[in-house]
């Protein structure tokens, strides 16, 4: 399989799993990776997703450019799915995403770094968009969020120039989180996948959903902003749970409702 996909202790682990393509997707693995991510938010057991390429070298180098799809740019550009590449650059997943940046992230890479909400990277850890380099442009999702996650000058600089940035580059800009060496990566996406554990499913939904949906909006419109999730949340059994351990000075049991 190109893509290899485990769920246990409620994480989904994604695993693009051809290094010796530098993790490129091909046509199949696009495919796997939408079913994927389509079983990650139909599956309320699921709590939140890592996702990670195989291999010391590369996270994902992006699409694999020596498949012939047969499609033009143009008959791709206006027949891409508002999922985008791979299924998450684009697409309004629930389920909290982390990026497990073990070596390069190139363009649908590092495009799908930009759909995760973390972001762990290794010390060596490179990004970049080079499709202009290439004839082409980020379509999937590099030219819409990039410039939204990062300062426009520094997205423009890496689009315009396809020039690559290291980790500690973009940790400073805030799109990575943490970055570490080769051997703590797993120690450090472990820790955050606990901490994301430690708290209630349906919050981090609701917390994920109006963060995402309302950066357009004016604040007070934002702070009024209906959502299902929201409304989930605050309705839910976890929600009086959740107190109530505080109260009783105990680690608390989600029920995900």
């Amino acid at each position: 399989m190109s893509v290899d996909f485990d769920v246990s202790n409620h994480v989904a682990r994604v695993t693009i799993n051809r290094p010796e393509r530098l993790n490129a997707v091909d046509s199949a693995a696009h495919a796997r990776l939408a079913e994927i991510w389509d079983e990650v938010e139909q599956n309320p057991e699921i709590r939140c997703a890592v996702l990670t390429g195989a291999g010391p070298k590369a996270f994902c180098a992006g699409a694999d450019l020596k498949e012939n799809t047969g499609l033009s740019g143009v008959n791709y550009w206006k027949n891409i799915s508002a999922a985008g590449f791979t299924g998450i650059a684009l697409r309004q997943m629930s389920t909290p995403v982390i990026a497990r940046v073990n070596g390069l992230a190139l363009g649908g890479g590092l495009e799908m770094v930009l759909g995760c909400d973390i972001v762990i990277a290794v010390e060596t850890a490179r990004f970049g968009l080079p499709e202009a380099k290439v004839g082409r442009v980020p379509l999937d999702g590099g030219m819409v969020l990039l410039s939204r996650l990062v300062p426009r000058n520094v997205a423009m600089g890496m689009m315009m120039t396809g020039r690559l940035l290291a980790a500690s580059e973009l940790e400073r800009h805030g799109l990575v989180n943490a970055i570490v060496p080769p051997e703590e990566l797993d120690a450090e996406t472990d820790r955050w996948v606990a901490d994301l554990l430690s708290c209630a499913p349906l919050s981090l939904r609701a917390i994920k959903a109006i963060s995402r949906q309302t950066a357009h909006l004016p604040v007070q419109e934002a702070f009024q902003y209906p959502t299902d999730e929201l409304e989930a949340a605050l309705c839910s059994d976890d929600a009086d749970e959740g107190v109530a351990a505080f109260r009783e000075k105990r680690a608390p049991v989600w029920k995900g409702c």
